[in-house]
């Protein structure tokens, strides 16, 4: 009988192996139930594109509401920090309920809300409506991203690669919004933020087709139990490295246009793109990392990068000239192979509750290092933008020390089932 068992769990082991394989070679579907998880991946991950697109955007607007709108540079600060604050608040409320309540009509009304609010920033003139709107849209940024994140997870059947898409898309939006402000913004002054509402009118319209065909039956791919016990201190050791990260991510994207230019003598129109180098570069480390999970634990793959990205780092500040755009494409790769990682480690180590833990591992992710930016901002009045940035190259260091020992919650259950049938 156990031999029997052994022979079939061999010839398991070899399909999924063989399957794999040819994904890997870029095969396509070989069921309909993969071809609807991928079509259903790609709308959400879409949206993901409009919602982020909108997180991008607003930064991109701060520098024109001070140059055309009159705004002090506090002032436009306030707004910004008003939206990150909004949202990182919310973002983990709406997780909670989330796993109380299917909330699937929220994922298209957020998409559109958040296009809605950066879209009227430009046509009017009142500080205070402006901040309303910018917490707007700071609301529809933090509602999508537990739901959809659940909802991601849902239609894929838990597929790294697939959840790497919906994690891209965000990646590729957060990229777009400023080059995007730039063109119709910086070409037609404040009265074009209309406009800006074009993603999420798309976006809605994606998410709106994910919800009436959505994947009905996804595909299994094994290895989540849901049935499991939540870990918390699992996931809160994970939930340090997501704001070690979080603080090193969101510094660099606050910084790097200005220390281009000061430190390594790049013209200021040059140094913009480095901005975009860095997003575009991480939503390609994003698709990375999911390729690797097919091979490795997460669990490791989060050690590697993290542990990678501290000489990186040392290099992007410390070695002077040209090189600087290396490191900064290497930087960005190592940072974003674990983000969609985290994610569904987040799902698996809180079973019961992945709204919350999609709500907090998102959220985490921007929000933290929005918080802790200001305080880069004023040590760099003190000591130097140069100086200040050095303290980042300790976080990744910290990161690594949370996730010592920490285990893939998918490896324990198969280790466990395979011990069970001994």
């Amino acid at each position: 009988m156990i031999e029997a068992m052994s022979v079939e769990v061999s010839k398991q082991v070899q399909q999924t192996s063989s399957s794999q394989s040819r994904r890997g070679r870029g095969a396509s579907p070989r069921s309909p139930e993969e071809k609807t998880a991928r079509r259903g991946t790609l709308l959400i991950a879409y949206g993901h594109t409009t919602v982020d697109f909108t997180q991008g955007a607003i930064a991109a607007l701060m520098p024109f509401l001070v140059l055309q709108g009159g705004y002090s540079y506090s002032g436009a600060a306030g707004i910004m920090l008003t939206f990150s604050l909004v949202s990182s608040i919310i973002q983990p409320v709406l997780g909670i309920m989330g796993d109380r309540w299917r909330m699937r009509w929220l994922i298209p009304v957020s998409v559109l809300l958040s296009g809605v609010g950066i879209a009227v920033i430009g046509l009017v003139d009142s500080y205070w409506v402006v901040a309303a709107l910018a917490s707007a849209a700071g609301i529809g940024v933090a509602a999508f991203h537990p739901a959809s994140a659940s909802r991601a997870r849902e239609v894929s059947g838990g597929d790294h690669v697939l959840m790497s898409w919906y994690s891209l898309g965000g990646n590729f939006g957060f990229a777009l919004g400023p080059l995007v402000v730039a063109i119709t913004v910086g070409i037609f002054g404040l009265q074009a933020t209309p406009l800006l509402i074009i993603p999420a009118l798309t976006g809605t319209a994606a998410v709106l087709v994910l919800n009436k065909y959505g994947a009905a039956a996804p595909v299994k791919k094994g290895g989540v139990n849901e049935d499991r016990r939540d870990d918390w201190v699992s996931f809160g050791r994970m939930s340090i490295a997501i704001i070690c990260r979080s603080i090193v991510f969101v510094g660099i994207g606050t910084f790097i246009v200005l220390f281009m230019h000061e430190y390594r003598g790049v013209q200021e129109d040059l140094a913009n793109a480095s901005l975009f180098i860095f997003y575009i570069m991480g939503a390609f480390g994003t698709a990375v990392g999911g390729y690797l999970a097919r091979r490795w634990q997460r669990t490791a793959i989060l050690r590697w990068s993290y542990l990678l990205s501290i000489p990186l780092l040392a290099g992007m500040f410390l070695i002077p000239g040209p090189i600087a755009w290396v490191f900064i494409i290497l930087v960005a790769l190592t940072l974003y192979v674990p983000f969609s990682l985290q994610v569904t480690l987040g799902q698996d180590y809180l079973p019961q509750h992945m709204s919350t833990a999609s709500g907090v591992t998102l959220g985490l992710a921007v929000s933290v290092g929005g918080i802790a930016t200001p305080l880069i901002g004023a040590l760099a009045d003190r000591v130097g933008l140069e100086y200040a940035l050095l303290p980042l190259i300790a976080l990744p260091a910290v990161a690594c020390i949370a996730l010592l020992g920490l285990k893939d919650p998918t490896i324990r259950k198969t280790t466990t089932v395979a011990a069970s049938s001994k």
